[in-house]
């Protein structure tokens, strides 16, 4: 019944269940092997982490599957690399390569990004984006899947230029930046027509537009050039009948209103969001996702877990549209215990 109790809370029909996702717990390879007594790790053959993955979000009933498809790859190699910590257990996503191809603040604020990133026919945008949320699908079939965007927009300029250059860019003129944004936006459309003649139902827009401690740009600063481009993606769907998603790390507290404004169906959040905002002003009229706190399953004990999955299901269970999910992630490093635990009051609560 995930497909249904999913499928009901995102169209606002309350489902005798709260629905659920999490991010990650599928390649916890400790954990896997505790849910379902396969044995798979980072080394095993693809076909066996993917037949182990897929037995764990079966057996924990997943009921939306998180996916995008366009990522950096469309950027080929003018994009900054700005290295990455180790998140897998084995360690093999370590990278220490730094490197950022815009030398001044003025190639960042002249960059003709159509020109720079030539994009392949709709057609072929279109074949994509249904190819991608096919082997989505394939991973959960009984679940609401989804295709969509990583790089949506700033998570777009934070990918081509790194944190240093789009700071400075940002700091040193404002406005061209904002111009170099909706030059962007131009370009990011491309994907958002594909997406509206896909058909595929439901579409993620992914964007990282703040940090932990919220903006890190004017707030009117987005509002004059952020959330209008966010507004254009998103009407060539909702005219198209697709339901649209967003999700940002961080804390985009000060913005909901300004992201439920731009036509999106469904908030997907980490825990310094406030979910209970959204759920007061929105609980009625959106679906939403989140936000157990991820630190806590990584530090807390057994009262302390318990704890948070209650104040997310005080402020979410008599919302329609509520799904129950620890965010941002559960990292391998997280106590298989500890994520048992919060599982188990999860199935204890979730019914309504």
């Amino acid at each position: 019944m995930s497909f249904d109790h999913g499928w009901a809370a995102i169209n606002l029909e309350m489902p005798p269940r709260v629905p659920r996702t999490e991010y990650s717990a599928d390649f916890h390879w400790d954990l896997v092997r505790a849910v379902t007594g396969i044995e798979a790790d980072d080394s095993s053959p693809r076909q066996l982490r993917t037949e182990a993955s897929k037995a764990f979000m079966k057996a924990w009933n997943y009921d939306f599957l998180w996916n995008t498809m366009v990522g950096d790859q469309y950027f080929g190699e003018r994009r900054t690399k700005m290295g990455h910590a180790v998140y897998q257990a084995s360690g093999g996503d370590y990278a220490d390569e730094v490197s950022c191809p815009f030398g001044t603040p003025e190639e960042a604020l002249s960059l003709d990004v159509e020109a720079a990133y030539p994009l392949p026919p709709r057609a072929e945008l279109v074949k994509a984006f249904e190819e991608n949320y096919r082997a989505s699908s394939s991973m959960r079939s009984d679940a609401v899947n989804m295709t969509g965007t990583y790089v949506s927009c700033m998570s777009g300029l934070i990918s081509l230029f790194g944190w240093d250059m789009l700071l400075t860019a940002a700091g040193t003129d404002p406005d061209r930046f904002g111009a170099l944004a909706d030059r962007y936006g131009r370009w990011m459309m491309h994907f958002y027509e594909a997406l509206a003649e896909s058909d595929v139902p439901m579409v993620m827009i992914h964007d990282d537009i703040v940090w932990t401690s919220g903006p890190f740009i004017h707030p009117d600063w987005y509002r004059r050039y952020l959330f209008p481009n966010l507004k254009r993606y998103i009407a060539p769907l909702k005219e198209a009948g697709k339901k649209v998603a967003f999700t940002s790390d961080g804390d985009y507290s000060l913005f909901i209103d300004d992201v439920a404004a731009s036509g999106v169906d469904c908030f997907v959040m980490e825990p310094m969001t406030d979910m209970g905002a959204i759920a007061e002003r929105y609980g009625k009229t959106h679906s939403f996702v989140g936000n157990a706190d991820t630190r806590i399953l990584l530090f807390g004990g057994k009262a302390d877990i318990e704890a948070e999955v209650r104040r997310c299901m005080d402020v979410g269970k008599s919302c329609p549209g509520f799904f129950m999910a620890v965010g941002n992630h559960i990292p391998p490093n997280t106590p298989v215990e500890n994520v048992l635990w919060y599982n188990e009051i999860y199935e204890q609560l979730s019914k309504r």
